[in-house]
């Protein structure tokens, strides 16, 4: 999917909304476990319910590998079902040499060697342009690249200052600004970052943001529009917990349609306010 292509989607869809695919069994509804696969039956379900109303989808791998064979097998899966109109990403926070990298990204990006054919994947940068420029290799695939997260720990390295006073995340930021563009690169930044997206619109303004954290992680959707959108939205703010196990009943997909009008709602507000639409 091409920047402008994800643009428009926003523009039609009134929605910048992301929905995480974390799918843990042990929290799906107990009425799927006697499916053959019930994380894909869950996935499956969830997409039918919500494909109208966001534009992308963010399975996190570790929630796959973690079964195995079978995990994988259900990520393919859920890959061929996400919508052509939606944006896919690959949470995979993978991250090391060239070598291994290319290997990441046939894995991700290449579906005659590997069934999964994503749009895009996270990516930790701390190894280098060894660890992002492999992605990039890709016609139209995207690297999404870790600037400014909202966990706890983040504090432990994103925040020093060199001798200038620039912060790690803003140096990050200028450096792969220069392996590639805003058509090929995104950043993720924790939506409890507030007046921080301020910062990162200084060095990327133009590039879409990877926004977890809104929600059940009380990130504020009004203060991520106020200091990180831009004329085309550039945001993708992603919602999991909230949305997909809105319910445990067999209710579970219309809860979770319901949870995703409310944000969809917000998101057409916002974008009505800063005149993107």
């Amino acid at each position: 999917m091409t920047k402008q292509e994800l643009i428009e989607n926003i523009k039609s869809k009134k929605s910048f909304l992301c929905v995480g695919l974390d799918t843990d069994i042990s929290k799906i509804p107990e009425h799927l476990l006697d499916d053959e696969d019930p994380i894909f039956s869950f996935n499956k379900a969830i997409i039918e319910a919500t494909a109208d109303l966001c534009v992308a989808y963010k399975p996190n791998i570790a929630f796959y590998e973690s079964y195995g064979v079978k995990g994988w097998e259900s990520l393919r899966k859920t890959c061929e079902v996400l919508p052509k109109d939606c944006f896919s990403i690959a949470d995979a926070k993978r991250g090391d040499i060239g070598n291994t990298s290319k290997m990441y990204a046939q894995a991700f990006f290449n579906p005659a060697s590997s069934g999964l054919n994503f749009d895009s994947i996270t990516i930790a940068p701390y190894m280098g342009k060894d660890s992002v420029t492999p992605f990039l290799e890709f016609d139209g695939k995207w690297a999404i690249v870790l600037a400014l997260t909202s966990n706890h720990g983040s504090l432990d390295f994103q925040n020093f200052q060199n001798k200038e006073g620039q912060q790690l995340f803003e140096e990050v930021i200028d450096k792969v600004n220069t392996w590639g563009s805003s058509e090929n690169i995104m950043y993720v930044v924790g939506a409890t970052r507030g007046e921080a997206f301020t910062t990162i619109r200084k060095h990327a303004p133009d590039h879409f943001l990877l926004v977890p954290g809104v929600g059940a992680q009380g990130g504020s959707l009004a203060d991520v529009c106020q200091y990180g959108m831009n004329k085309d939205c550039g945001l993708l703010v992603n919602s999991t917990r909230g949305i997909i196990y809105a319910s445990k009943g067999k209710d579970f997909a219309e809860k979770a349609r319901e949870e995703a009008v409310k944000l969809q709602k917000e998101m057409q507000e916002q974008l009505e306010i800063h005149g993107v639409i």
